[in-house]
């Protein structure tokens, strides 16, 4: 499966169907409501996706749900700051729910004042920063790439690039989606545009 930015907007996204209605769950942060702009909404692709697909574009805060060749969903994520964002082509290796973390050694020497405290991990739960789910990224030898999928308990950073590395969803979304992708789905992380 070959995906390229130009072979997924060849034509472009057709519009977006109007929005649909979305149950809300109880939310890690106090009060949050996911701004209308932001909430998952129906997609018609312009070329064929591989049905259960992944594919986050970084220009546009967007990961789209290949639900079959043409239909799909699109949830806002956040993305990785700068230089931290990879792209790639992966494949989802795990799930987990309530996911325990542990920030990794690049992100303690980058900010050992913040990351140190928790060289030794943090158990899952609403203060964890992998949120109520995580979708694992494997590269194609089956290696954990760490680069994770995942939900936030900081919602109001989506639509924005604010993470080392990961994508994050409003937990909500990321329950949603956790429920609907299998083991074994390919995921392409987009690259950014020269500019962004």
């Amino acid at each position: 499966m070959t995906f390229t930015r130009r072979h997924f907007f060849a034509a472009g996204l057709a519009t977006a169907l109007p929005l649909r209605a979305f149950a809300h769950v109880e939310q890690s942060a106090e009060d949050w409501v996911v701004p209308e702009e932001f909430l998952p909404r129906p997609v018609r692709f312009s070329e064929p996706q591989t049905p259960g697909a992944l594919i986050v574009d970084p220009d546009y805060f967007a990961l789209y749900h290949a639900l079959t060749e043409r239909r799909g969903m699109q949830y806002s994520v956040g993305i990785g700051r700068g230089n931290l964002y990879e792209s790639g082509a992966f494949t989802l290796g795990a799930k987990k729910e309530w996911p325990s973390w542990t920030p990794t050694r690049d992100m303690i020497a980058r900010d050992p004042e913040q990351y140190a405290k928790w060289a030794d991990g943090m158990p899952g739960g609403p203060k964890n920063p992998l949120g109520a789910r995580a979708l694992y990224l494997f590269d194609d030898l089956g290696n954990d790439t760490f680069l994770r999928i995942h939900g936030t308990p900081e919602p109001w950073t989506i639509g924005s690039a604010v993470s080392n590395g990961c994508v994050r969803l409003v937990n909500q979304h990321i329950i949603e989606l956790y429920d609907l992708v299998e083991i074994g789905a390919p995921v392409l992380l987009l690259p950014k545009s020269e500019g962004t």
